[in-house]
């Protein structure tokens, strides 16, 4: 039997991923294809702007597993989103990042500016600089404003382009590591052993502006993309907000609240005036009007009676019910609309997918037109 036949006869499977250490389209199609080589995967399709995987599979040859080992082979992280109460802690992390690169951002565009404005100062009086000329525009001067913007605002890239060389593979920080580190190591040179040029008859000018700038300039860029990032999740994350955190479930003949995710099917939940319904049910006593404009856009109130069908999230307004759980966790309603949301970011136009194909084969062809 054909690996499509075994595949028809089995019940294929769909994952998502977590992927975390993407810094660009490249990255993206580098773990892509990695999912992609494994026996028993239909489908992978990696997405950079939300740092997702959506894997088709055959359960019966590959596992999640393997997946995660895939990914981690390739020289990136992969974990399974996290459950309903772990979703702050995710939120909480892609905050931080964005205030580091904030400040190394804000730090590095200061300093590249300052480099700049002092290498380029000489155009201003017209080759008749002050007495302070070689103080103030020394190379000395423009190596301690640049080296921290090399050393510490470049940390990420190189990190980012060692881990992806240790794995044989590039991305776009090989190239600004590469670039950048020529500038500089060249200025140094000038800086420290101008001798070397005089000597062959070369001026020992010092590219200290262009190393620094171009550092600046990307952290920039990735503060941007990961605002953009976090913006993208909002959506999803003010959806998954209308659910409310607990139930008050009868259990034991007593109602205690519990966390809504450890609501299950067939659980009795009361619901007062003014509360969220917990999870999808049918009202088994009580009636009362309920406001369902979130899933409708409608805000007039809903008549519910005993029998009648309520959805998770929506508001109970007049009276007190009591309802069974009839569809909990992944299988509300609620639920289903964030996974059409999450599907729609995750899915790639295609000129994405014509950009990420570019993206995978722009390094190395730059870095071979250049040895050449």
């Amino acid at each position: 039997m054909t690996q499509v036949n075994r595949m028809a006869a089995v019940q294929e499977q769909t994952v998502e991923l977590d992927i975390k250490g993407m810094h660009c389209g490249g990255c993206a199609a580098t773990v892509q294809k990695a999912l992609q080589r494994l026996p028993g995967v239909c489908d992978a399709n990696v997405n950079f702007a939300v740092e997702t995987a959506t894997i088709r599979f055959d359960p019966t040859q590959v596992s999640v597993a393997d997946f995660i080992a895939a990914v981690q082979n390739a020289g990136y992280d992969a974990e399974i989103p996290p459950e309903d109460g772990a979703s702050e802690a995710a939120d909480a992390e892609r905050d931080a990042e964005i205030r580091s690169l904030t400040v190394r951002a804000v730090v590095c565009a200061a300093l590249a500016l300052i480099v700049f404005a002092l290498s380029n100062l000489r155009h201003l009086f017209h080759h008749s600089p002050p007495a302070y000329w070689s103080l103030v525009t020394g190379h000395w001067l423009l190596f301690a404003l640049a080296t921290p913007v090399q050393v510490w605002g470049a940390a990420p890239f190189y990190v980012s382009a060692w881990k992806a060389a240790i794995h044989r593979t590039t991305n776009m920080f090989t190239l600004i590591a590469i670039g950048s580190s020529a500038a500089y190591l060249y200025s140094v040179a000038a800086t420290f052993l101008p001798s070397l040029f005089t000597a062959a008859g070369v001026a020992a000018h010092v590219y200290f502006d262009t190393s620094s700038s171009i550092i600046a300039i990307i952290l920039i860029g990735r503060l941007m993309e990961a605002r953009a990032r976090r913006q993208a999740s909002a959506a999803i994350q003010r959806l998954i907000g209308l659910q409310p955190k607990t139930a008050r479930v009868v259990r034991g003949g007593e109602e205690v609240d519990v966390p809504v995710y450890k609501v299950r099917v067939g659980d009795v939940v009361i619901v007062r005036p003014g509360e969220r319904i917990p999870v999808d049910g049918k009202i088994i006593e009580g009636a009362s009007t309920v406001d369902e404009s979130m899933l409708t856009g409608e805000s007039m109130p809903v008549e519910k009676k005993i029998g009648d069908p309520v959805i998770g999230a929506t508001v109970n307004l007049t009276g007190s019910f009591t309802l069974e759980a009839t569809q909990v966790g992944k299988d509300t309603v609620l639920a289903q609309i964030v996974r059409l949301v999450q599907a729609a970011q995750g899915a790639k136009a295609p000129v994405q997918r014509l950009a990420d194909a570019v993206a995978a084969v722009f390094v190395p062809t730059v870095l071979l037109i250049a040895a050449l």
